[in-house]
This record gives C-alpha cells, structure tokens and sequence, in this order.
C-alpha cells in the first residue's frame, strides 16, 4: 500500500482546520455594541420644570400604572412591578429615574431613565436517599423528594423605543396637569417703607393698655366699695328709726 505525499497529508490538516474554524460561529458581545455617542440619549428627555417637580411626576407616572415606588431622595425615583406570564414563569421590571438640573435654562431638567426586566423560572429539583436493614441484608429503600424554586435565568435592560417613549409623555401630562408655583420676578415685586411719625401716632398702631387684677385684689376692692356703701347708709336708718317728738304744747 503506496504511502501519502506529504503534501496530501498537510492539505488534509487545512481542510480539518478550516471546516473547525467555520463550524464556529463567533459571537459578539453585547457590551461591544454601545456606541457611546455625544448625541441626544434615548434614554434621557428634557422638561420645562424643576428637579423636584420632574421627580414627583416620574413618581405619580408610575404609582398611576401600578409600579410599587420607593423615593428616598428628591431626585431619584425606584419603582418595580411583576408580572406573571404563566405558572412557571416570573417576570419583574425594575424603573430606574434620575433627575438632573438642565444645561442651559435655569427652570429645566433632564430625566434619566432605565429599566431592568429580571426573568424567573420554575425549577423542581430531585433528591434522593437510601436507607439500608441490617436484618434484611443489603437492602435498601430510595426514598425521594421534590422541591420547587424560581430561579433567576434572565436579566436584560429594556431597549431602547417607544416604551421609554410613553413614559416620556405620561410624565409630561402629569407636569402640565398638576398645579406648580412659579417665582415672582424680583422687578415686579415692589415695596416702600412707611415713615417713623406715622407708626407712632397711628391710633390704630397705638396699644391700649390692658390692667389685669389678681383674685386677692380684686376681692379687697369690693370689700372697701362694701364698707363705704353701708356707712353711707348709717344715718339715713337712724333718722328713719327715731320716733317723731310729740308736738310743743303752749299754756297761756
């Protein structure tokens, strides 16, 4: 049997080596497709209004749509809601807003938003166990049980597109719908002081004094009013008790 060339064999190992390399496909990690780009964020939408006003309706945006939020600071908002696709699967969205004062105008500012939506599965794990009786010899029962637990298989940021989108514009319905205090202008605020000699004799300004008496005070005044009231009225009794004197009688 006639031996190969040597050169047959090499090209043989190329032919291997190339039909490997093609099976392979690579695969390109996510991470490697952010472009990082200076222009406007998907992710971020400007608003005519304050940081704290921006926050409270980032707020009542997801309260209205049955997200559970968490607001520890004036301008961060945490809020999560799940959802249950079907009876071995769990899904929960986790928003994530961050309020930032905006770059060029005083009264505006930027929200940032991002959402994470975390997926749980159903698994049912087996254990098994044998016990063995001596009086039996090397037999032995399995003895076997079943647990369920939903465990965590996904976890992914929501895209970008017309979901941030609607959160965009239910936020904007909520700044335009909801009552907000706007400052006065400083040049439209105008005062002027009044004059020391109007203050003074203003009767209006001018407290009246108030005299206050204690209970033992008051008491000794209308004990003094009580003992000139009855010797004032000493005389006027005995001239009306004395009898009258008989007439004088005169004797020629």
């Amino acid at each position: 049997m006639p031996m190969p060339s040597p050169r047959l064999v090499f090209a043989s190992f190329a032919l291997i080596a190339l039909a490997a390399c093609g099976g392979r496909s690579s695969v390109t990690p996510s991470y490697q497709q952010e472009l990082f780009s200076s222009g406007a964020s998907p992710f971020a939408h400007n608003f005519d209004a304050t940081v704290n006003e921006t926050c409270e309706a980032a707020r009542r945006a997801l309260l209205s749509q049955g997200f559970l939020t968490t607001m520890g600071q004036p301008d961060t908002v945490d809020a999560t809601k799940n959802f249950q696709p079907s009876a071995e699967t769990h899904v929960v969205v986790s928003f994530h807003v961050v309020c930032t004062p905006g770059e060029n105008v005083t009264n505006q500012s930027i929200a940032y938003v991002n959402a994470v939506q975390d997926g749980y599965a159903l698994k049912k794990s087996d254990t098994s166990a044998s016990v063995g009786l001596s009086v039996l010899g090397s037999l032995s029962l399995p003895i076997r049980s079943n647990s369920d637990a939903m465990v965590k298989i996904s976890s992914e940021t929501v895209p970008a597109g017309k979901f941030y989108d609607r959160f965009f514009g239910l936020m904007g319905h909520y700044l335009n719908t909801v009552p907000r205090s706007a400052p006065v202008a400083a040049d439209e605020v105008k005062s002027k002081p009044l004059a020391p000699s109007i203050i003074v004799s203003s009767p209006e300004l001018t407290p009246t004094p108030i005299v206050v008496q204690t209970p033992a005070a008051a008491t000794a005044i209308r004990a003094s009013d009580a003992v000139a009231a009855g010797a004032s009225d000493v005389p006027a009794a005995s001239a009306a008790a004395a009898p009258e004197a008989p007439p004088a009688t005169v004797t020629h």
